[in-house]
């Protein structure tokens, strides 16, 4: 393998790693939706994978169709800057939308005190919560579903932006072989560290509980996807 691969695949590796540690938004969806759903650690890290695998092979194919078609690097920067926005709004509306459902169960699930009077005169009271009483077996059942496929179809449509037009392009010029390593070890390092930091934290977050907190569980994880979607559009992040 020649000096010039290897110095790619070096880029290529560290773009990667430096890529998703500064987007929030390749791991906290999947940390804070692991926890106010409570998926186990098996489904979190296939879900993780998943997504990550469709997140970076979606610009791979389009980096492929591009270097064989020809097509110049600038108009697939344009394609893939779309993908972005797209993708940017589909977080915000996702989170928005999760958000008020789980306000929504938040409120229903406020614990209120039942009074109960007896043929003897005696009352007692004891406190009641409508969700977790009664419907915490079918409640957000057809949520928990879908919430794993949304995640899919977002991170599919969402672009590795620095694939392309930093690495995929210039490996194309040099052979097959270096545009096929290249983009192999920068989909390794994005899908690693993706895993290593939801699990980690998956695994942290485990090990502390609130439980003042846990019926606010499902609004504040559409918050932070809501605020992920945000920092993307608005803050270029």
């Amino acid at each position: 393998m020649s000096n010039e691969i290897l110095v790619l695949a070096g880029t290529a590796a560290s773009i990667g790693f430096i890529h998703t540690i500064l987007g929030p938004d390749h791991y906290l969806p999947f940390i804070v939706m692991s926890k106010a759903r409570g998926w186990s650690g098996a489904k979190t890290a296939v879900i993780t994978f998943l997504c990550g695998l469709g997140h970076v092979m979606g610009s791979i194919i389009l980096g492929l169709v591009g270097v064989f078609l020809g097509i110049v690097v600038f108009n697939l920067e344009s394609v893939e800057s779309s993908r972005g926005d797209l993708t940017a709004w589909l977080l915000i509306a996702f989170g928005l939308v999760y958000l008020l459902w789980g306000i929504r169960r938040a409120v229903r699930d406020r614990s209120h005190e039942h009074r109960h009077g007896h043929r003897d005169g005696e009352i007692h009271s004891h406190h009641h919560s409508h969700v977790s009483g009664h419907s915490h077996v079918h409640t957000g059942a057809d949520t928990g579903n879908v919430t794993p496929w949304v995640l899919f179809t977002i991170f599919v449509l969402g672009p590795c932006e620095p694939l392309i037009p930093l690495i995929m392009y210039p490996a194309a010029k040099l052979s097959v072989l270096a545009m096929i390593t290249v983009a192999t070890v920068f989909g390794l390092v994005t899908i690693t560290t993706m895993f290593a930091c939801v699990m980690a934290s998956y695994y942290g977050l485990s090990k502390i509980s609130f439980p003042q907190a846990e019926r606010y569980s499902h609004a504040l994880a559409g918050l932070t996807i809501l605020l992920c979607g945000g920092a993307i559009k608005f803050l270029g992040m």
